[in-house]
């Protein structure tokens, strides 16, 4: 009889969830720094593919909105570095940053 209740505790504790992996605002950032730089980069592909079918056709917006992102997911690497308490590749946030800049202004 004893069984019963230490096999049903056991199943109980194997099923449900023993820890929850919540996202450490570190990881959000980094999470969000990727995401931004993923999408901005599509967005490029996006805009070469476009010229090379002959078509001028949004490319403008599409390529501010590609600028926007990467500028967003600078500060998001930025953020990151700040909470882990780790010195940035200063330079070459800098570079990318000129970079998305200079594709911002280019329309």
């Amino acid at each position: 009889m004893k069984i019963f209740p230490v096999t049903i505790l056991c199943l109980i504790l194997i099923i449900s969830p023993i820890k929850i992996f919540a996202d450490t605002a570190l990881d959000v950032y980094m999470n969000d720094f990727y995401s931004k730089s993923s999408q901005a980069t599509q967005i490029l592909k996006e805009i070469e593919k476009t010229l090379k079918e002959g078509s001028r056709k949004k490319v403008c917006s599409m390529q501010r909105e590609a600028a926007r992102l990467g500028l967003l997911a600078n500060k998001s690497l930025l953020k990151a570095f700040e909470i882990e308490g780790a010195q940035p590749p200063i330079s070459a946030i800098q570079a990318s940053q000129q970079r998305w800049e200079s594709i911002l202004n280019e329309c």
